[in-house]
C-alpha cells in the first residue's frame, strides 16, 4: 500500500503550489470521504478541460496550466490525493480517436493515431477500488455539449465523450465509479503504481514531426475548438 501513496517525479504533491493549494482547502482536516469528493470536484471543474502539451507533465505543471485530459488531469488528482493520504493507482487503457472528434478536426484528426493512449484513476476507499474517470470534462464544458446536441438521449461519442447516458453521465462520486470516456476504450494495459510507471511504457506514438505539429499547432487548435464550445 506504500506504493499508492508515494510521491514521484510526475506525483510531485511536496510541490509548494499544490502543499499552497491543499492548505487554503483544507482538504487535509476533512474525513477521508469528504476529501475524495472535494478533490474530484476540484479536479473537474476548476481545472478545465484542456490538452497540455505533453502526457508526462507533471502534477504542479498540470495546476499551472489550470486545464488538462484525462492523463493529466489524473496526474493532478493522484499527486492531491497521495498528498492527503488517499492511496491510488492508475489504469492504462487505449482508446479509438474517433472520441476527439469534433474537438479534433480536419488534418489534425487525420494524423492522430487511431488509438489513443488513456487512462483513469483508481482509489481505496474503506475496502474497496473505485474507478474514478469522470473528471475529464468540465461540468460547464458538459453542459454546452449537453445543450448543443439536446436531441441525444442515449449514446454519444466525440468532444472528449464516449457514454451511453449522455444526458446523465455517471460523473458525481458517492463511493461509486465514474465514467465518462468509458466507451471509447479498445484496450487494456492494466494497473500501474504510477504515471510514471506507466507513461515509461507506454507513451503515445507519434512521430517526432507529428509530435511538433501536435504541441505547436494541434493542441492550440482543439484547445480553442474546446473554448468555443464552452463559450
Amino acid at each position: 500500500m506504500n506504493e499508492y501513496l508515494k510521491e514521484t517525479q510526475m506525483l510531485n504533491f511536496s510541490h509548494s503550489s499544490i502543499q499552497k493549494l491543499i492548505g487554503e482547502k483544507q482538504w487535509s482536516n476533512e474525513d477521508d470521504f469528504e476529501k475524495i469528493r472535494k478533490i474530484y470536484k476540484f479536479v473537474r471543474d476548476d481545472i478545465r478541460f484542456g490538452y497540455n502539451t505533453d502526457d508526462t507533465i507533471s502534477a504542479s505543471e498540470v495546476l499551472n496550466d489550470g486545464y488538462g485530459q484525462c492523463n493529466t488531469k489524473g496526474t493532478l488528482f493522484m499527486a492531491l490525493l497521495r498528498a492527503v493520504g488517499i492511496p491510488c493507482r492508475i489504469h492504462g487503457f487505449t482508446i479509438d480517436k474517433s472520441l476527439q472528434k469534433g474537438a479534433m478536426k480536419g488534418l489534425i484528426y487525420r494524423l492522430a493515431p487511431q488509438n489513443i493512449v488513456h487512462s483513469w484513476v483508481e482509489i481505496q476507499y474503506k475496502v474497496c477500488f473505485y474507478n474514478i474517470e469522470g473528471f475529464i470534462l468540465d461540468s460547464e464544458y458538459l453542459k454546452k455539449l449537453q445543450e448543443k446536441f439536446f436531441d441525444c438521449k442515449t449514446s454519444f461519442c466525440g468532444y472528449g465523450v464516449a457514454t451511453d447516458n449522455f444526458q446523465n453521465p455517471q460523473i458525481e462520486w458517492n463511493a461509486n465509479n465514474t465514467y465518462i470516456q468509458k466507451e471509447s476504450i479498445n484496450y487494456d494495459f492494466g494497473v500501474f503504481n504510477s504515471p510514471d510507471e506507466f507513461f515509461e511504457k507506454y507513451k503515445q506514438r507519434l512521430s517526432p514531426l507529428k509530435r511538433w505539429i501536435y504541441q505547436n499547432i494541434g493542441r492550440k487548435l482543439m484547445n480553442r475548438n474546446v473554448e468555443k464550445i464552452r463559450n
